[in-house]
């Protein structure tokens, strides 16, 4: 039986936090239908866009056990499933099988700057005792350690591992994985720096794994569609063009403050980032809601705007910092 290629708009959920800062289950509830009213392909839950790292294992395990209850036909939960070694992210990829996920998402454990034989190692291991499919994330940027497409093309040979998402940016990787045409769903972030969209999409890929499907989930589908047909390739242009500057906005910052610091205005469900991570307030907050504004998002999702929470400027601290000596600095 070969595998299910996934295409389409894979979102990655912001996590709805309550006043008190706990995770809001009835809020990712209003999420996930949310997202399957208006394209969506499938949904990754506890990615880093749903701040994974400052979640406790025991609310991740929540997390996972009370949102599989909000499962619809043809809207496959997926799970963010790394943790900081292999035998935690075993675990937590089998802990999400045993409740009922459709799928875990993993990359590289951060911090460790692992070297590609290494991650090569890890990713197997992970696939060989996952109950349920896997999808890979090749993120340096994130965890410093970049999958060449030799590596890629071994880990697609696995029954288990049915995506492969990167956010790399090197357009020419994404040329040699499809052409190598291996049964697995290629797909990519939507960083306009990266630059991979129309790349991904141009080639023949399978959509886009995405955070600005959060605040535009039709147009990210449309995005995300893969090209059958010109009329395919023209909606793509009109789409994305008209879209870029909502993207631009959600990579303004490091992931995901400006898109759940967005979405808490517009009035879905979303609640405060957990610290350190920061709100963005006034003028660079207020950007974003303009961008909505003039595209018609508000109108089109009857979205409820709270303007008063926008806030002003936060000052700029400032302070004399020593250049970096030693081994310990890392760029």
């Amino acid at each position: 039986m070969g595998k299910r290629i996934m295409t389409g708009s894979f979102v990655a959920l912001i996590t709805p936090f309550k006043e008190d800062g706990s995770p809001d289950t009835e809020g990712f509830g209003r999420l996930i239908e949310f997202q399957a009213a208006h394209g969506t392909s499938a949904v990754l839950i506890m990615g880093s866009t749903g701040e994974v790292s400052l979640l406790s294992r025991e609310e991740r395990h929540r997390i996972i056990t009370e949102t599989v209850t909000f499962k619809k036909h043809g809207l496959p939960l997926f799970y963010g499933c790394t943790a900081n070694n292999t035998q935690e992210t075993i675990a937590m990829v089998q802990y999400a099988a045993r409740a009922g996920a459709d799928g875990a998402v993993v990359t590289v454990p951060s911090y460790i700057y692992a070297p590609v034989d290494a991650a090569l190692q890890y990713f197997l291991e992970v696939a060989d005792a996952s109950p349920i499919p896997i999808g890979i994330y090749n993120n340096p940027i994130r965890v410093g350690t970049d999958l060449p497409p030799e590596a890629i093309l071994r880990l697609a040979d696995h029954p288990n591992i049915v995506i492969d998402k990167e956010a790399m940016a090197r357009p020419g990787q994404i040329a040699q994985i499809l052409a190598a045409g291996k049964e697995m769903s290629l797909m990519c972030c939507d960083s306009p720096n990266l630059g991979l969209v129309p790349a991904v999409m141009s080639l023949g890929g399978h959509g886009t794994a995405n955070m600005t499907g959060n605040i535009a989930p039709a147009e990210m589908a449309t995005i995300s569609k893969p090209w059958i047909s010109f009329e395919d390739a023209v909606n793509f242009r009109e789409a994305y063009l008209r879209i870029l500057p909502l993207i631009q906005f959600t990579y303004s910052r490091v992931n995901p403050v400006p898109v759940k610091s967005l979405a808490r205005v517009l009035g879905l469900p979303a609640g405060r980032l957990r610290r350190p991570y920061l709100n963005m307030t006034g003028s660079a907050l207020r950007t974003g809601l303009d961008i909505v504004k003039r595209l018609g998002l508000a109108q089109q999702y009857g979205y409820h705007i709270h303007e008063d929470w926008i806030g002003e400027d936060e000052p700029v601290a400032s302070a004399t910092v020593p250049a970096p000596t030693g081994s310990c600095f890392i760029r």
